[in-house]
């Protein structure tokens, strides 16, 4: 399993934009049916920080969403419109939980 957490600020006048592209990339998930992908996207209250997390069975799945076309569109937009701060991707560890994540 690996978990991989990013966040990054947008231009107000991007957001909109941004939640689209992320409904493609959500769409394009649920279609390819890809149950070794846990993918949510959280926004702030101040409506242009984003923070995506995305839990992998495996190390493949990782590359699978990387190369759905809806993720490049989505990722070629984003550095586009030249974020306020650019993702900053982190890898996580699970340390406990409360419910079942892990496959």
């Amino acid at each position: 399993m690996k978990a991989v957490r990013v966040q990054y600020k947008v231009r107000p006048e991007y957001t909109d934009t941004n939640k689209k592209n992320i409904a493609g990339v959500m769409n394009e998930l649920k279609k390819a049916n890809e149950d070794g992908i846990k993918y949510s996207v959280f926004i702030s209250e101040d409506d242009v920080t984003f923070m995506h997390l995305a839990v992998f069975r495996h190390e493949t799945e990782q590359k699978k969403l990387n190369e759905m076309e809806s993720f490049k569109k989505f990722a070629s937009e984003l550095q586009a419109s030249i974020p306020v701060e650019p993702p900053k991707p982190e890898t996580l560890f699970l340390e406990g939980s409360n419910h079942f994540i892990i496959w």
